[in-house]
């Protein structure tokens, strides 16, 4: 006897059996059903009280019996390479409520990409449900797979007819003439698609407000494309309550189907940090690959990871952001499939037990202590030379790496990307009127920041990050051409701060040379900053005599006995600006050397 699928529990064994004799019905491959086998799924639909669905391939063999509605029925997965076209399958299933197809009847049909779906009414008329009543079957609906722009419904619905009707209807010619106009929508993409995988991003509108929601959307397609793929579209949500299963809801899901499917995308990529409870719903709901923000700003690491130490580090995040994922994972948790938030440098796979990963995990963590521990010796040799560290740190791709090379004479790879820059990179320097060093000065470029940063990430690098803590000064690099740049500021304020790094901090205002001169004159007096542009080399005699002044400051005296920040300094950017500058005899609206809070 073959299975029954769907809701079987309590359904007695004739009932059982009668259901499984289902599959030995055949329908001619032209018809879309017949009376015969309608009457015979009406009579077990009213003795149990549950829908019956069938499967019926090309050739008119069922192929699967169910129990339940129709999106209960059980369907294979749709093969990659056919997903834009029709599956084979048609699906034939009973309504016991009248009124033609239900929304998830026809997201069903689109989702799989079937060739016709078919619904008929049945009722009992005079005893009622059981033996001896008489059974009315129909009207049936009729609906198939709509071609066409996005503008258009992704369905094409017929009916209410009667069985008679719909059993004369050519089903197989109309799917022929269907799928041959879907082969010509299809030939037309491939031929103009690339081989990069496309994206539709998908964002939350919550107290934060519209403003600070299409900030986070345009810096989430900023770094998709730095992961290597395209945006083919965005959505953005207005609900104050996200969906505990979701995120967005049922409803959101299959209009981002529709807008996936006509955009020619093959990924979902979310805004907010997916549980992994809500990656596998949204992955079977949409049958697309599923991200989240962590995902592919964990991907862009993986692929900037040069030498050993950065490649450590970044398996060691993706294995925890994996560990609670494993179960129950989908198509974004295997590297089968490859793409964003597949790769990475550990010969480790994705699809290993996790025994085997918190084993990896044990062995990276003790490599990472390894590289602290050699980074620690080499700190402590830099401070018995007591030549004075400066350390660039900001928001990533804010131009840290163009500064470096320019104060340091370096040639580090410097390149418009978000996280190029993985491995901290130390070189000499020197600073003109710094006498007590003889001029010389140690220059530290770091890795990005980004707002909302993986805790995945922080705990990783952290043997990275200590070396920001033994730094003489924390020179905090602004884009101040980036929309949001305070916004930005903020961020890396305080990831700073989590990290409780103590050296003072000046804030550089790069990239001046594109910034709008009254934003850069409001940001210059807000943090006390210095204007500097790394490419054109403008602003920097004015930035390097500023270090010179805050190095001899702080270095007035032995470290042990260095003046400590002083109070008014740990105000808010503004006040603390205006304060040093007063405190040296500067206009307040200049604030050239001032330290930021």
């Amino acid at each position: 006897m073959e299975k029954v699928h769907g809701r079987t529990s309590g359904l007695k064994k004739n009932q059982i059996k009668r259901l499984s004799n289902l599959y030995r019905r055949r329908v001619p491959p032209e018809a879309a059903l017949t009376n015969e086998l309608a009457r015979a799924m009406g009579e077990l639909a009213l003795e149990i009280g549950r829908g019956v669905s069938l499967l019926i391939d090309r050739r008119g063999r069922v192929l699967t019996v169910a129990v339940g509605d129709a999106n209960e029925t059980p369907i294979p997965p749709v093969p990659g390479e056919a997903a834009a076209r029709l599956y084979g399958l048609r699906l034939v299933h009973t309504h016991q409520k009248p009124g033609g197809f239900s929304p998830n009847d026809l997201t069903t049909l689109f989702l799989n990409r079937l060739d016709a779906m078919v619904a008929f009414d049945v009722a009992a008329r005079q005893g009622g449900r059981g033996a001896g009543s008489a059974l009315e079957v129909g009207p049936a609906y009729l609906a198939f797979v709509a071609p066409g722009s996005a503008d258009a419904e992704d369905w094409l619905v017929e009916g209410p007819m009667s069985l008679r009707d719909l059993e004369q209807l050519d089903v197989a010619e109309r799917i022929r003439a269907l799928e041959e106009e879907l082969e010509r929508e299809l030939g037309a993409r491939e031929v103009a698609r690339t081989s990069a995988e496309r994206a539709v991003l998908v964002g939350l509108v919550g107290k934060e407000g519209a403003l600070e929601a299409e900030a986070r959307m345009a810096e989430l397609a900023e770094l998709v494309r730095s992961a290597g793929a395209t945006v083919a579209g965005s959505s953005l949500q207005q609900k104050s309550r996200p969906d505990p299963r979701t995120l967005v809801g049922e409803g959101k899901l299959q209009e981002l189907v529709s807008s996936a499917f006509h955009e020619d995308a093959d990924l979902l990529v979310f805004d907010r940090e997916l549980s992994p409870a809500q990656a596998r719903e949204i992955e079977a709901f949409t049958k697309l690959k599923v991200l989240d923000r962590t995902q592919v700003i964990l991907d862009i690491f993986a692929q900037n990871a040069r030498g050993r130490e950065a490649q450590v580090q970044v398996e060691l995040a993706q294995l925890h952001y994996q560990l609670p994922r494993l179960a129950g994972r989908g198509t974004a948790m295997s590297r089968l499939g490859g793409g964003i938030g597949t790769r990475g440098p550990g010969e480790t796979k994705l699809e290993v037990d996790r025994r085997r990963i918190r084993d990896r995990i044990a062995s990276l963590e003790a490599a990472v202590n390894d590289i602290s521990r050699r980074r620690s010796e080499t700190r402590k040799a830099r401070t018995a030379s007591d030549t004075p560290v400066v350390a660039l740190v900001g928001y990533t791709n804010a131009g840290k790496s163009t500064l470096f090379n320019a104060l340091a004479k370096a040639d580090v790879v410097a390149r418009d990307r978000l996280f190029e820059t993985l491995r901290p990179t130390t070189r000499e320097g020197w600073l003109p009127g710094l006498g007590a060093w003889g001029g010389k000065v140690v220059y530290t470029d770091t890795v990005g920041f980004i707002r909302d940063l993986p805790e995945e990430l922080v705990n990783a690098f952290r043997a990275t990050l200590e070396e920001l803590h033994d730094a003489d000064l924390l020179l905090h690099v602004v884009d101040a051409a980036a929309p949001g740049a305070p916004d930005r500021v903020d961020a890396v304020q305080r990831i700073l701060d989590e990290l409780k790094l103590e050296p003072p901090r000046l804030v550089v205002l790069n990239k001046a040379d594109l910034a709008d001169p009254l934003h850069l004159a409001g940001l210059a007096e807000r943090y006390g900053a210095v204007a500097v542009s790394a490419a054109t080399g403008a602003g920097l005699d004015e930035l390097k005599a500023v270090l010179t002044r805050q190095l001899q400051r702080a270095g007035a005296a032995p470290a042990a006995e260095r003046e400590p920040v002083a109070a008014w300094e740990r105000a808010t950017p503004a006040a603390a600006g205006r304060a040093t500058a007063l405190r040296r005899g500067l206009p307040a609206r200049s604030g050239l050397d001032s330290m930021e809070a």
